[in-house]
C-alpha cells in the first residue's frame, strides 16, 4: 500500500480518468452554451401552426396561419398550438440528448440529460 493506507494505481489510472473526467466537463459545458443557440422547429395542422425552440428548451417562436383562426373552434387552434409546443419540446430534448451523448460516449449516468 502506499503511504496514507490507499493502493497505488498502476500508470497514473487515476489522474487519467480525473483529466478525462475534466475534459468531459469542459465538453459538456461547451455543448450546452451551443444548445443555447441552436434551435428545432415543429409544424403541425398541415402547417397551420410552427414553433421554434431552443436548445434551452424554451419557446422562441410561435406562427399561426390565419386560416387556423376561426372564433367558432378556438378548442382546434388550442389543441393545435399544444401539440406544436411538446412537438417542439420533444425535438428539443432530443436535440440536446444526441449532443450531450456524443460528449458522453454512449455512458450512462442517471440525470446527467
Amino acid at each position: 500500500m502506499a503511504k496514507g493506507g490507499f493502493p497505488r494505481m498502476p500508470g497514473g489510472n487515476m489522474n487519467n480518468m480525473i483529466k478525462q473526467a475534466q475534459k468531459m466537463q469542459q465538453d459538456m459545458l461547451r455543448m450546452q452554451e451551443e444548445l443555447e443557440t441552436k434551435t428545432v422547429e415543429a409544424t403541425v395542422g398541415g402547417g397551420m401552426v410552427t414553433v421554434e425552440v431552443s436548445g434551452k428548451k424554451e419557446l422562441v417562436k410561435i406562427s399561426i396561419q390565419p386560416d387556423a383562426v376561426d372564433p367558432e373552434d378556438v378548442e382546434m387552434l388550442e389543441d393545435l398550438i399544444l401539440a406544436a409546443v411538446n412537438e417542439g419540446m420533444r425535438k428539443a430534448e432530443e436535440m440536446a440528448s444526441t449532443e450531450m451523448n456524443k460528449i458522453a460516449g454512449g455512458m450512462n449516468i442517471p440525470g446527467l440529460f
